[in-house]
């Protein structure tokens, strides 16, 4: 039985007037110890469908399951990673997650609380920075300590909406390659929520398309026949890679581009009754004298008013 279900899942939001539907479809299965990354455009849906397997929204069709139960809300089996850090700035780093251990193993001792919170501190490569408050680290270690705030509440399973995004360039990549090494340690079960290619290639088991057709499913999965661990570097050259990234990304593009072509089919002007051909053929007729020939009608109708 898989860790993660979702069966024939929508989700939209608004009323009936107004009402915008983001997901429609969605199949989705997840094994225990897999890391699984959904790639899809900004937009189109991948922070509603992590708030599904987290808890945070119910759909409005189908099934949320994790061991086969419905997900109710979110849970300690289940910790999640946000773009935006969400740390406490009045507490420092030990004591950003030393709130998260509290909560989720409230009968440990406090010496073994804190083993606990040192451990997963120094897992990020931040021991030196333990009493520093957020205001005080970069960006990037910020990153770190929701990651390991995440890895010290021990969930089964791990979810990362797309976690490193407001980083630069190498700082991403260096986090990048510290998570694909602690998940090779511990094997969690990984969901990770992206818009990069070739970040979703480089970590994942699995790649999954999140495709906007509007309201977005989920496309072919393709499976990461890359082995670990994995050297940047080398992966560049692999052919491997480039044909997984290539179909990635064909994958995506066509679907944006049906999306367009859909959308383009939509704006067409309604069919016009035969009573209205007077109206469109006067309208046609001005729109031939051109702007100035209209402006100055506008200024002779404007002197003959009393």
């Amino acid at each position: 039985m898989p860790l993660i279900e979702l069966k024939g899942v929508n989700k939209g939001y608004g009323s009936n007037g107004s009402r915008n539907e983001v997901l429609k479809g969605i199949d989705l299965s997840v094994e225990e110890g897999e890391f699984v990354v959904i790639v899809g455009y900004s937009g189109s849906g991948k922070t509603t469908l992590m708030n599904m397997i987290s808890g945070l929204a119910k759909p409005d069709k189908g099934e949320a399951l994790i061991e086969g139960k419905p997900i109710t809300g979110p849970g300690p089996d289940r910790s999640l990673v946000f773009q935006n850090y969400s740390l406490l700035p009045w507490l420092n780093v030990t004591e950003n997650i030393e709130l998260a251990v509290d909560a989720v193993f409230p009968d440990w001792s406090k010496e073994k609380k804190r083993e606990h919170v040192e451990k997963h501190i120094a897992m990020v490569k931040l021991s030196h920075a333990k009493g520093r408050f957020p205001k005080e680290l970069s960006g990037g270690m910020r990153q770190r300590v929701s990651v390991a705030r995440a890895l010290a509440m021990d969930s089964r399973v791990l979810l990362l909406d797309e976690p490193l995004s407001a980083l630069d360039a190498l700082t991403r990549a260096t986090l990048q390659d510290d998570i694909s090494d602690i998940w090779q340690r511990q094997r969690k079960t990984v969901i990770w929520i992206t818009n990069d290619p070739d970040e979703a290639i480089l970590l994942a088991d699995r790649v999954i398309p999140l495709l906007p057709t509007a309201p977005a499913t989920l496309g072919q999965s393709l499976k990461v026949d890359l082995e670990r661990p994995r050297d940047r570097k080398a992966v560049n050259h692999d052919p491997k890679f480039k044909a997984l990234r290539n179909e990635l990304i064909n994958l995506l593009l066509e679907a944006k581009g049906k999306q367009r072509a859909t959308v383009s089919k939509k704006l067409v002007l309604p069919d016009i009754l035969p009573e209205d051909l007077n109206t469109v053929n006067s309208l046609q007729f001005i729109n031939r004298r051109g702007p100035r020939r209209r402006n100055e009608e506008k200024r002779e109708t404007i002197e003959v008013l009393p």
